[in-house]
C-alpha cells in the first residue's frame, strides 16, 4: 500500500511530465493513455480541459510568457492526480507505466510516452556527443 507522502510524489512527478508533454509534438500519442486514467471519472470533461490547458500553453510559450503558467499547470494538475489515485488506488502502477515513475516503470512499448527532443551543442575543439537515451562510445583501435 502506497503512503500519501508516495502518492503525493508519484503525483508530482507526473503531473510535471504531463505537462511537459502536453505543449510537445509527441502529445497526441499518449493523448488516449492520459484520458484512460479518468475512464471511470468523467473523461470527456477531462479531455476538454487537457485540451484547453495544452491550448493555454501553447498560447503562452509563443508570446514567452510560459513559465509561469506552466508552474500553475503542473499544480492544478497534480492536484487532479492526487484525486484520481484516492478514488482509484489501482490507477497507481497505470500511471507510473505511462509516465515512467517508480519501479514498474516502462511497460510495453505501445504504453510508453514518445515525444520529441531537442538537443543543440555548440562545441570549439573538441567533441560532442549526445542521445535522447542509450549511447556507446568506444575510441581506440579495436583488436
Amino acid at each position: 500500500m502506497e503512503t500519501s507522502v508516495e502518492l503525493a510524489g508519484l503525483a508530482s512527478a507526473a503531473a510535471a511530465r504531463l505537462i511537459d508533454l502536453l505543449a510537445t509534438d509527441g502529445w497526441a500519442a499518449v493523448r488516449s493513455s492520459v484520458l484512460s486514467l479518468w475512464r471511470n471519472a468523467h473523461p470527456e470533461l477531462v479531455e476538454v480541459e487537457l485540451d484547453d490547458a495544452r491550448g493555454e500553453l501553447l498560447h503562452a510559450q509563443q508570446s514567452g510568457e510560459s513559465d509561469e503558467l506552466q508552474g500553475l499547470l503542473v499544480t492544478e494538475w497534480q492536484a487532479r492526480l492526487v484525486r484520481l489515485l484516492a478514488s482509484r488506488p489501482e490507477a497507481v502502477d497505470e500511471l507510473r507505466a505511462l509516465f515512467g515513475e517508480g519501479p514498474h516503470a516502462g511497460g510495453s512499448p505501445d504504453q510508453r510516452i514518445a515525444g520529441s527532443l531537442t538537443q543543440e551543442a555548440h562545441v570549439h575543439g573538441g567533441d560532442a556527443f549526445q542521445a535522447g537515451r542509450d549511447m556507446t562510445i568506444t575510441r581506440g583501435v579495436r583488436e
